[in-house]
């Protein structure tokens, strides 16, 4: 469950409501595609602008179509720990195989508070979960001894999502937790360097518009084939660096309507692209083969 190629899926919208009709599809392209697990509700798919409502309508939806073919890892984190454990009851109690937690962002807790934020969390749920350090987001670092007494204290502990940036804080990570508690990258960009110091995987932006081609450099990494997966990464870079020429997920919202999967559409306070990066990122797709990959395979 915590290895390969996890999408961090979009939530798509029409109207100003959830399209559960583009989401479907969305799930069916990932899981033909080879993606390995499905994360719904996370920054990628806008958990920030959600009701509750429709964050667990989305989780729901999310399990009864993947059908137990891959896993369900529900992003349920928020700053508020109360409402973090309710979150991950409902995921659990919707079917949910494991939840993604972020560090709380804005209150900028102490490294003993967010210890107890996901210890807290953990003992109220016992939900296998998946730890998400994300400073640039959250405005906090966890250390990795913070994330080592987490797994020494919590069974449910299951793998850390890196978005740090800093392979020599990675490295030490995965020097304290061995193969105990596995590690994924949280940027594209760095999926196979951090794979080489221990990663197992990728919790991915990319994958929901080429789900073929990432799944494919996870695997090829995890085989050891490095000078085949360096290939394949520096394939998928020039796409990694247009999903993040305006804030996650604008980019690559666009980059789904271009493909005929689902509508640009975005909740204020994100706005859609600019005309001129819109057409440039068409010209990228078009250049890799994903337009015509994408509308066939949909």
């Amino acid at each position: 469950m915590f290895k390969g190629s996890l999408v961090a899926i979009v939530t798509p919208f029409r109207d100003g409501r959830v399209d559960e009709a583009a989401f479907k599809r969305l799930i069916e392209f990932q899981i033909k595609n080879g993606t390995h697990g499905l994360v719904p509700c996370g920054t990628t798919g806008e958990s920030a602008t959600l009701s509750v409502d429709e964050h667990h309508h989305v989780i729901e939806v999310t399990v009864k179509v993947a059908d137990g073919r891959v896993p369900v890892i529900a992003g349920t984190g928020s700053n508020n720990t109360r409402e973090a454990i309710e979150l991950t009851r409902a995921a659990k109690a919707a079917g949910a195989q494991a939840s993604l937690s972020i560090t709380p962002y804005y209150n900028k807790p102490s490294q003993e508070g967010i210890y107890r934020h996901f210890m807290a969390i953990a003992e109220a749920t016992e939900l296998p979960f998946v730890l998400y350090n994300i400073q640039s987001r959250t405005g906090v670092n966890v250390l990795p001894e913070t994330i080592a007494r987490i797994a020494q204290d919590c069974p449910h502990l299951a793998a850390v999502k890196e978005a740090s940036g800093n392979l020599e804080q990675i490295s030490r990570l995965h020097m304290l937790l061995g193969d105990k508690v596995a590690i994924l990258s949280g940027d594209d960009a760095l999926t196979l360097p951090i794979m080489s110091v221990g990663g197992q995987g990728v919790i991915s932006v990319v994958a929901n518009i080429a789900p073929r081609q990432t799944a494919t450099l996870v695997e090829t990494g995890l085989a050891g084939k490095y000078d085949e997966a360096r290939t394949q990464h520096e394939r998928l870079l020039p796409l990694v660096k247009a999903l993040f020429w305006d804030t996650n997920p604008v980019p690559v919202k666009a980059a789904l309507a271009l493909q005929g999967l689902c509508a640009p559409d975005v909740r204020l306070p994100l706005v859609p692209m600019s005309e001129d990066k819109h057409k440039q990122l068409r010209d990228l797709l078009a250049e890799q083969g994903l337009l015509k990959e994408a509308m066939s395979r949909g």
